[in-house]
C-alpha cells in the first residue's frame, strides 16, 4: 500500500502540473496525500514541519544566491542591450537565409553566458519571427529550434555552464560546474549537430511539400519584425562590451574552481565554521562570485544611461523567488516520499537496475523523476535528495569519479524533463503563440530523442575511458 501511495501522489502531480497548478500547492498537497494513503496520518503535521519544511529551506539557504544572481544577471543582460546586440551580431554574422542555426547558436551563448532561458526566450522569439519569415521556413519549428539552443547542450551538458542544474550536484558530490569536461563537451556536440540535423531536415520537408511560413494573425508581428523584445533607449552596444560579461561569468568561475580557491588555506574556518565543507562549497562559491562580478560590470559599463536601473533590478531580483520556492517545493515533496515505507522498496529497485555501473541506475532516476515533476531542476533536486550519498557511495566502490557521477546526472535531467507538462515547454509555446499539436513533436525530438542517446554516449565513453 505504501507504494502504491506513492505512485498514486506521483501521477496525481504530473497531472495537475499538466493542467497548470502551481507546484507551491502541488508540492505539499501531494505530499500529504501520499502520507495519508500510507497510513501516517497522524503523523501528518510533523512530517510537514520537520520533512518538507526542512528539506525546502535546506535548498533555500543553499542555492538562493544562485538563482538571485542568475535572474538578475539575465535581466540586466536584457535590459542593457547586450543580449540584443549579440543576437543580431550572429543573425548579421550568418545571414537571414540560415534561419534556423542563426537563432539555436544566438540562444545558445545567451543561456551558456548565464542568461535565463525563460529571458532568452522572450528577447529571441521576434528575431526568429523575422528570420523564418525571410527564410520562409514554417513558424512552427521556431518552438523547437530556440529549445534547442536553450533547453539542451548549453543546459546539461557545456563545462561550466551556469545554468542552475549544473550547479544542483555540486555540494552532493563536491564537485564544480567544470566537471567531466570533454565528456560534455562531445555530449553537447553531440545535441547540437543532430539536433540541427533534424530541424534542417524538417524545413527541407516543409519546402518540398510547399509549406512555408504560413499565414499567422500575431499582433506583435506587424512592424516588429526582428526586433527583439525588451528593446529600449539603449538596445544595442558594442559587440565586444556585450560579449565581455558572458565572459566573466565562464572565466571568472574557471579561475576561482581551478587557481584561485585550489591554492587557498581553509583551515582557518574550522574554528567558526565548522560544518562547512570547503571542498563540497568551492564549487558555488565560485559561481556566485563569477555571477556577482559580471551583474556588477553590467552596471557600470551602462552607468548613467539607464533608463531607469532600479526597476531593471528589482523585476531581475523579483524573479528569482518563483522558480526557486517551486523547485524547493519539489525538494519538499521529494523529503516526503524518501520518509516512507513505501520508497524503500522503488530506491532498492532504482538502485538495483544496473548494480556493476551505477551511471545507468543514476542515469535513469533523474529521467523518471525529471518527467515526472515536468522540471529538470525539481526531478534532479528530488533524485539527488533521496539518493545522492547512495550512488556517491556506489560510485566510489566501482571506481567513478564524482565529475562523472555529476555530468551524468546533470545530462539525465535534462531528458525527459521536456514532456508535454513541462512549464518551460507551455511557457514557450505561449511565447510563440503556436500549440502542443503545431510545435511539440519537434520540440520532443530536440529536447528528449536527442540527448537521450547523447547521455548514452557519455555513460559509454565514461565507463570505458573514465572521466576526462
Amino acid at each position: 500500500m505504501g507504494m502504491l501511495a506513492i505512485v498514486i501522489s506521483l501521477a496525481l502531480l504530473m497531472y495537475f502540473a499538466y493542467r497548470g497548478v502551481t507546484v507551491l500547492l502541488l508540492a505539499p498537497a501531494m505530499g500529504a496525500l501520499a502520507v495519508v494513503l500510507s497510513g501516517d496520518s497522524g503523523f501528518l503535521l510533523p512530517i510537514y514541519t520537520s520533512t518538507f519544511m526542512t528539506a525546502l529551506s535546506g535548498y533555500v539557504l543553499q542555492f538562493l544566491p544562485i538563482f538571485l544572481l542568475g535572474s538578475l544577471f539575465g535581466q540586466l543582460m536584457a535590459d542593457s542591450g547586450a543580449a540584443n546586440t549579440l543576437a543580431r551580431w550572429i543573425v548579421q554574422s550568418l545571414g537571414q537565409r540560415r534561419a534556423i542555426i542563426s537563432v539555436v547558436l544566438a540562444c545558445g551563448l545567451l543561456t551558456y553566458g548565464g542568461v535565463s532561458l525563460f529571458v532568452v526566450a522572450f528577447a529571441l522569439y521576434p528575431v526568429a519571427v523575422s528570420l523564418f519569415k525571410a527564410a520562409d521556413v514554417p513558424k512552427r519549428l521556431i518552438p523547437a529550434t530556440i529549445a534547442l539552443g536553450a533547453f539542451t547542450f548549453t543546459m546539461t551538458a557545456l563545462p561550466g555552464t551556469p545554468a542552475i542544474q549544473n550547479a544542483i550536484p555540486i555540494p552532493y558530490f563536491g564537485t564544480n560546474v567544470f566537471a567531466a569536461p570533454g565528456l560534455g563537451l562531445i555530449g553537447a556536440c553531440f545535441m547540437f549537430a543532430v539536433g540541427l540535423w533534424w530541424l534542417q531536415h524538417r524545413a527541407a520537408q516543409a519546402k518540398a511539400a510547399g509549406e512555408g511560413f504560413g499565414q499567422h494573425e500575431d499582433n506583435d508581428e506587424q512592424g516588429q519584425a526582428g526586433q527583439p523584445a525588451q528593446q529600449g533607449r539603449w538596445s544595442v552596444m558594442p559587440v565586444p562590451m556585450a560579449v565581455l560579461p558572458l565572459l566573466l561569468v565562464v572565466g571568472i568561475n574557471a579561475l576561482f574552481t581551478y587557481v584561485v580557491f585550489p591554492q587557498t588555506d581553509f583551515s582557518f574556518l574550522k574554528e567558526r565554521f565548522a560544518g562547512v565543507d570547503p571542498q563540497k562549497a568551492v564549487g558555488l562559491w565560485s559561481l556566485i562570485i563569477a555571477l556577482a562580478l559580471a551583474c556588477f560590470t553590467l552596471v557600470v559599463m551602462r552607468l548613467g544611461r539607464w533608463t531607469n536601473l532600479k526597476e531593471s533590478v528589482n523585476k531581475g531580483i523579483f524573479g528569482f523567488m518563483l522558480p526557486l520556492f517551486n523547485t524547493a517545493s519539489e525538494v519538499g515533496y521529494g523529503a516526503v516520499i524518501a520518509s516512507l515505507a513505501g520508497f524503500a522498496i522503488i530506491r532498492d529497485a532504482v538502485l538495483n537496475v544496473s548494480p556493476g555501473n551505477p551511471l545507468i541506475s543514476e542515469a535513469i532516476a533523474m529521467n523518471v523523476l525529471s518527467g515526472i515533476t515536468g522540471s529538470s531542476s525539481g526531478g534532479l533536486s528530488i533524485a539527488l535528495q533521496t539518493l545522492g550519498a547512495d550512488y556517491l557511495s556506489m560510485a566510489q566502490a566501482a571506481g567513478i569519479s564524482p565529475e562523472l557521477l555529476h555530468r551524468v546526472a546533470v545530462m539525465a535531467a535534462g531528458g525527459m524533463d521536456t514532456l508535454p507538462h513541462c512549464g518551460a515547454i507551455i511557457t514557450l509555446l505561449a511565447i510563440c503563440k503556436l500549440n502542443h499539436r503545431q510545435s511539440y513533436r519537434d520540440i520532443a525530438t530536440v529536447t528528449i530523442l536527442v540527448p537521450l542517446p547523447a547521455l548514452a554516449l557519455v555513460i559509454t565513453l565514461g565507463t570505458v575511458f573514465g572521466s576526462f
